[in-house]
Parts: C-alpha cells; sequence; structure tokens
C-alpha cells in the first residue's frame, strides 16, 4: 500500500487529531530541548545569542583599547604599537573591527585602516593588531578604542551541572525531593487499593455513602483543607511530643490530599475486573485478602501506575506543602524550593537556572515514559463497565 492510499484510509479526522497531536508534540518538546542545549553551553555564549544558533557558533560586539603610546617601538620613519586585543576574552576570531561606535564593523579582519594623518590599524583574525604612526605617538593617541565583532565557536560543557550539583545546594534539595516524593507516591497507592478492593467486591453498610464522599473529596481545593489539616497535625505533634517540620509529617500530608483521587481510579479499575475470577477464588475458599493480593494486585498494575505518574509529578513538583509541612531550612528543602530561591539570587545567571531546571525536570520525565503505557489502558479501563 502506497503512503497515499494509507493517508485516504485513515481519513480526514484522524489525520487532523494526528497533526494536533503532532504539534502538540513540537510545542512542547521545543522548551525542553532548549533548556537542555541550554544547560551545557558557556555562560557567554548563552548571553550573545540564543540557543537556536548554539551548533553554528556565535557572534558577540566588545571595546577594548590598544596598549598605551610607552609601548611603541620605532620601525625606521615609523612608530608602531602592536599586541593582541583578544587577551583575557575566552577566545574567537574577530571577523570586523571599526574605532567608531557609529561604525563598530567598518573594516574586516585583516584589512588595513587608514584613521587619517599618517595613522593605520590593522587587526587580524587571532586578535593580533598593528598600530602605525608616521611620527612618535603621545599619550592622546596611546590606548586607542577598537570595537570588535568576535565569531565564537561552539562551546559545549558540564561544568553548569558540577555547579549546580556541588556548589549551589541543589544537590541536597534534589536528594530531600526524592525522600518526599518516593514514600508520598507508595503510602497512598497501599492504602487506596486496599479501600478500592473493599469499596468495589465487599459489601458493607454505607459504601455507597463513602463512594459518594470520595469522590466529592476530589473537588475541594488544597488551599482550603491546608489549614485545618495542619492546626490538625501540631496538635497531635504537641499531645505526644512529636517534632514539626518531619518527613512522616509531609508523606501523611501528601497521602491525605491524594488518597481521593488514588481511591476514585483504582476503584474504577477494580471494579472493572471479571466478576468470574473474584467468584471462583470465594468458592475455592480464597479470603478477601488473598483474592487482594493475589488477583486484583496483579491485575491492577496499570491502574496503581497511572496514579503513581500522577502522584509523583504532583508531589515531585509541589512547593506549598513542603514549604508548610517541611520547612525551608538547608537541610529539608525541596528541589522546587531550592530553585525558587535561585532564581531570586542567580536570577542572571541563566547557564546556572537551565541546569537546575534540567535536573528538576528528568525525574519526571524517566517516571513519566518508563511508566506511560499504562496510563491510558489505566484510565480507561473503568470506563467500559462497572462493578
Amino acid at each position: 500500500m502506497t503512503m497515499s492510499a494509507r493517508f485516504l484510509k485513515i481519513g480526514p479526522a484522524r489525520l487532523f487529531v494526528h497533526i494536533c497531536v503532532l504539534f502538540i508534540v513540537i510545542l512542547w518538546l521545543i522548551p525542553t530541548l532548549g533548556i537542555l542545549v541550554s544547560s551545557i553551553r558557556d555562560k557567554d555564549q548563552i548571553v550573545a545569542s540564543g540557543w537556536w544558533t548554539s551548533f553554528s557558533g556565535s557572534a558577540r560586539s566588545i571595546a577594548v583599547r590598544t596598549a598605551d603610546a610607552d609601548k611603541q617601538k620605532q620601525e625606521g620613519a615609523s612608530y608602531v604599537i602592536s599586541g593582541n586585543l583578544l587577551e583575557g576574552q575566552n577566545g574567537g576570531a574577530v571577523k570586523a573591527f571599526g574605532t567608531r561606535v557609529q561604525q563598530p564593523t567598518a573594516y574586516e579582519a585583516g584589512q588595513m585602516a587608514d584613521l587619517g594623518d599618517g595613522v593605520t590599524l590593522q587587526v587580524n583574525e587571532d586578535g593580533t593588531y598593528r598600530y602605525q604612526k608616521n611620527a612618535a605617538f603621545t599619550d592622546d593617541d596611546g590606548g586607542r578604542r577598537v570595537y570588535l565583532s568576535i565569531a565564537t565557536p561552539p562551546h559545549f560543557t558540564l561544568d553548569n551541572y558540577k555547579t549546580v550539583l556541588t556548589g549551589e545546594g541543589i544537590g541536597q534539595s534534589f536528594m530531600n525531593s526524592l525522600t518526599v516524593a518516593i514514600p508520598a507516591t507508595i503510602i497512598p497507592i497501599l492504602i487506596a487499593a486496599f479501600a478500592a478492593y473493599a469499596l468495589s467486591w465487599m459489601n458493607f453498610p454505607g459504601r455507597a455513602l463513602l463512594i459518594a464522599i470520595v469522590v466529592g473529596l476530589i473537588v475541594v481545593p488544597l488551599q482550603m483543607s491546608l489549614i485545618p489539616l495542619l492546626k490538625l497535625y501540631n496538635s497531635f505533634g504537641s499531645i505526644f511530643d512529636v517534632p514539626s517540620k518531619t518527613y512522616p509529617g509531609i508523606w501523611l500530608a501528601h497521602t491525605a490530599f491524594g488518597m481521593p483521587l488514588a481511591i476514585y481510579l483504582l476503584r474504577a479499575y477494580i471494579a472493572g475486573l471479571p466478576k468470574e475470577i473474584i467468584e471462583s477464588a470465594r468458592v475455592d475458599g480464597a479470603s478477601d485478602f488473598e483474592i487482594f493480593v493475589r488477583i486484583v494486585l496483579p491485575l491492577s498494575f496499570p491502574a496503581l501506575a497511572s496514579f503513581a505518574i500522577f502522584q509523583f509529578l504532583w508531589v515531585w513538583n509541589d512547593l506549598l506543602v513542603a514549604m508548610v509541612f517541611l520547612g525551608t531550612d538547608r537541610d529539608h528543602l525541596v528541589l522546587t524550593g531550592s530553585l525558587n530561591a535561585l532564581l531570586g539570587s542567580r536570577g542572571g545567571n541563566w547557564e546556572i537556572l537551565t541546569a537546575s531546571a534540567f535536573v528538576t525536570i528528568i525525574v519526571p520525565l524517566l517516571v513519566f515514559f518508563g511508566l506511560q503505557r499504562y496510563l491510558v489502558r489505566g484510565l480507561l479501563a473503568g470506563s467500559v463497565k462497572g462493578g
């Protein structure tokens, strides 16, 4: 089948959907690629040009001065001041130069510029120059300002990541975020899985009311429940003499905020499992716990993975709950908090910010791409039939 025949078979509606999906993917991929490229570029090149020009080099303009008149040497009837204008400029090649701010690229590199009154200036690509005059240079002639247009080859480095992970506190914050996110993802999954099985396959008074409460709690804004939960947390801490701002506290907070959605998603999936499997296990004498562990859990892995993606991404990107329940001291500051502080203190250091941002998104990307094949199955499995 030819390519054109395949496009005709797809149909205009599906083709439009494919084009829209491709457009959205590219739209999200471009800034991610920009962050990655900028995070490994030299800081001088980031300031001089955009990341899309990084593979073709960059151009920048600088103003330098020739040596003073006391550096002149007499060569026959002429006096010459020479040297290198690129000393301390991080390399590059001179493409053009000028002596007036209105015309900074009036002369090409290597060209002899006639400045009048018997004065000439030649600047080569490697930055060497020859400033010549028919008479001796005076103090007013020396130290002449020269404008250079410098082309710099692409320069990529991992020093930005080294600085971020060792010198900016991001490394410690990265470990703090992992310490928060992993248990705060596993704990609600374990609890919600038990609750979802009970609400799907166990008959007890008030089951329908509990399901309605779970659905209602999904729409409760986090900000509305944050202060009551914090007061309850502090009161329990004072009663049992438990220190505040601890990891178990934020694990329980994230568990409480994630439970309604977790129970809703898992129940929709578990309720859609074949009824015959559950009944056969009960006829064989299996208890509810054995049915849950040996049958329901293995079959519910797509739903568990779907919620794990949502919960992990939400906890990893959280800042509000972390600041309230964990604090902002250096030993407990999470990655989002550290990056937020970095934006305030290093707002002009784009190489540090982009490296920090990519360190922030690399773990969620790995989690998503590792579990994304289960995402749609887990979300849609309960939409066809329910228990």
